[in-house]
């Protein structure tokens, strides 16, 4: 159970995203403006954040650099009907972790929710998790501004490729589930006997090179290092 603040000022969104994180066991709390958002979060009473942008009093690009100019490392989500590149760009070198353009799935939500509150857990693969440019296998991940490289060269990758390589780089040399992957990266929104991770891998391997990702017979994908 995590203890989540939705700071949004549509009460119709905000309704809908607290309760559907109350029936997934989490604490919601609502902050409806920029303000009273910024007090709660550090309150260091909140393990994650989602985070809108256009609200009253204080937008959300303002209330995210107040909040890492006081030193909070909270996670933090955003959730906004402005998809622009440049809006996703200052979000994420604001010091967001991560970027939902609304209309949104619930189900990617609350995927990209259980990913960061297990990245940001103590322990196991903590430290790391927090790093922000992973790199292995020659792929260099720079998980601020979403970029990454193989040797020298840039690379595009979709969204969920990106939240794909990213679970992979941070567990490098660990062998990973099919089901695991679906569960960090899907949600489960798929059945888990589809292919779809497999065709994501392929889609990798494509990019970062035949031997990035190497396959585990009967247990699942291993990213080398």
């Amino acid at each position: 159970m995590a203890r989540i603040l939705i700071v949004e000022d549509e009460a119709r969104i905000a309704s809908f995203v607290a309760k559907g994180l109350r029936a997934e066991g989490h604490l919601a709390t609502i902050a409806g403006d920029g303000p009273t958002g910024l007090d709660h979060a550090l309150s260091g009473d909140f393990d994650l954040m989602v985070l809108d942008i256009g609200l009253p009093g204080m937008d959300g690009f303002e209330l995210l650099d107040q909040l890492r100019s006081q030193g909070s490392r909270m996670p933090v989500i955003v959730l906004t009907a402005r998809d622009s590149v440049t809006d996703t760009v200052s979000a994420l070198e604001g010091g967001a972790d991560d970027y939902m353009p609304k209309p949104f799935r619930f189900a990617e939500l609350i995927a990209r929710i259980r990913l960061r509150l297990r990245q940001s857990q103590p322990g196991d693969g903590g430290a790391a998790a927090r790093d922000e440019v992973l790199e292995a296998a020659g792929v260099r991940l720079d998980v601020r501004t979403r970029r990454a490289t193989v040797g020298d060269k840039q690379v595009d990758l979709s969204a969920r490729e990106f939240t794909l390589a990213e679970i992979f780089m941070l567990n490098a040399g660990r062998v990973l589930s099919r089901e695991q992957l679906l569960d960090h990266v899907w949600g489960f929104d798929f059945d888990p006997g589809s292919n779809v991770v497999d065709v994501y891998v392929g889609y990798l391997r494509r990019k970062f090179g035949a031997d990035s990702i190497a396959t585990v017979r009967g247990m699942g994908y291993r990213f080398n290092t």
